[in-house]
């Protein structure tokens, strides 16, 4: 194994710990937002909208950060700051007593992962041009998974113990200043992560300065791509309605909703290895595979097919495998339609237009819970379907 790739794959591990305990973190407390908004006195359309404004803040906050990323190649500093908003909002609703405020600090966390996803993801892809894309973009999304494991089953044994949600909350303190630190190791170790890209080794270090500026102008499989990414994140519910559902339709008692969270993110750690090894193998169309096979999960969840618990886990399971498509192969596609100085941006307004698409979905499928679960089903499958025939053009543009 040469140096550069030796380096590459040993920060992709540092990143990959720092995301572990991150998501233990966040996405344990994402397994009962739900629920505690419930208790606090949100309703359906309520727990939708602050899930959906949660994201949509946090993806519209992406450009700005991903195109500073790409003008001041500050890749640290921007992801440091985000990390330390994104965890520290988790056991700080340890100490909140109404819905207004939880969804605040809600919210705060899902900007404080908006700011740092498009310099990490750049760097990311630096070190993805030596040991591949999909294998690097599969290794992190299955560590973020791993702990997004982890940290609800801490939560559902927190809760068997009979502690409250505000405990649960406050012990994710632990996981948070763990990631933090790491991130701060990380800095000092590869101060210059952009280094690590192929094409700046085999031009020496001082030798990007020539490409300076950012190119502005992505290819049309770019925007095409954009616009099927659309259409999944609309139909693709967020987990607290899902959780919501659970709750309110006694799908399974309060301990039980963090543990079928939890199979999701095992479900889509494995799903995020197989389909980015895949990515390299076969090419993006596993990309297509991914979403095609999380296309119905909502009747499995929502419980229009009959099998109660049982069919509540599978259609966790396929929500996880889509959750794996999208975390893991989309972001890697990114990488390979779009050169390195420009990656900040691409990822930033990926991310805009996806977490856009995301908040008018989850908005429209809380009122639709309300209305209508067939409806509500019926709007979830057709989206996600018509984005099929756009990504196989983009994967098909991908491999010429």
């Amino acid at each position: 194994m040469n140096e550069q790739r030796k380096r590459a794959m040993v920060f992709v591990a540092l990143i990959g710990v720092v995301s572990l305990f991150a998501d233990m973190t966040y996405e344990a407390a994402r397994s009962i937002n739900g629920p505690f908004l419930a208790i606090l006195g949100a309703g359906s359309l309520l727990v939708g909208i602050i899930a959906g404004a949660g994201e949509l803040l946090g993806y519209l906050v992406r450009p700005l950060s991903g195109g500073r990323a790409d003008r001041t190649g500050r890749y640290w500093n921007l992801t440091l700051f985000g990390y330390v908003i994104n965890l520290f909002a988790v056991p700080a609703l340890a100490l909140v007593g109404s819905w207004l405020a939880a969804a605040a600090l809600m919210i705060a966390e899902r900007i404080g992962k908006g700011v740092r996803n498009p310099p990490r993801d750049v760097m990311l892809s630096a070190a993805g041009s030596v040991v591949g894309q999909g294998w690097v973009f599969g290794f992190h999304e299955a560590m973020d998974q791993i702990g997004a494991t982890l940290g609800p089953l801490i939560v559902a044994f927190v809760l068997f113990l009979h502690g409250g949600y505000h405990h649960a909350y406050a012990l994710l303190a632990i996981p948070a200043v763990i990631a933090v630190g790491v991130v701060v190791l990380g800095r000092v170790i590869y101060p210059h992560p952009e280094r690590l890209e192929r094409t700046r080794a085999s031009h020496g270090a001082d030798a990007p300065e020539a490409d300076s500026k950012p190119r502005w102008r992505f290819p049309s499989a770019y925007w095409l791509y954009l616009a099927g990414v659309s259409l999944v994140a609309a139909g693709f519910a967020d987990f607290p309605l899902i959780a919501f559902h659970f709750h309110q339709a006694s799908v399974v008692s309060a301990d039980l909703v963090p543990v079928l969270y939890a199979l999701a993110m095992a479900v889509d750690a494995l799903a995020a290895l197989v389909l980015g090894a895949f990515l390299e193998k076969v090419g993006s169309m596993v990309m297509v595979i991914g979403v095609a096979m999380a296309l119905f999960f909502a009747p499995l969840v929502f419980g229009l097919v009959p099998g109660g618990v049982a069919a509540a886990f599978a259609g966790m399971a396929l929500w996880g495998i889509g959750m794996g498509a999208h975390e893991s192969v989309m972001s890697a596609i990114v990488a390979k339609l779009i050169p390195f100085r420009a990656r900040g941006r691409a990822y930033g307004l990926f991310n805009a237009v996806y977490g856009s698409a995301w908040f008018a979905g989850s908005a429209l499928l809380g009122y639709l819970y309300g209305v209508s679960i067939p409806a509500l089903v019926a709007f979830s499958i057709t989206a996600q379907a018509l984005a099929v025939p756009l990504l196989t053009v983009v994967a098909r543009r991908v491999k010429r």
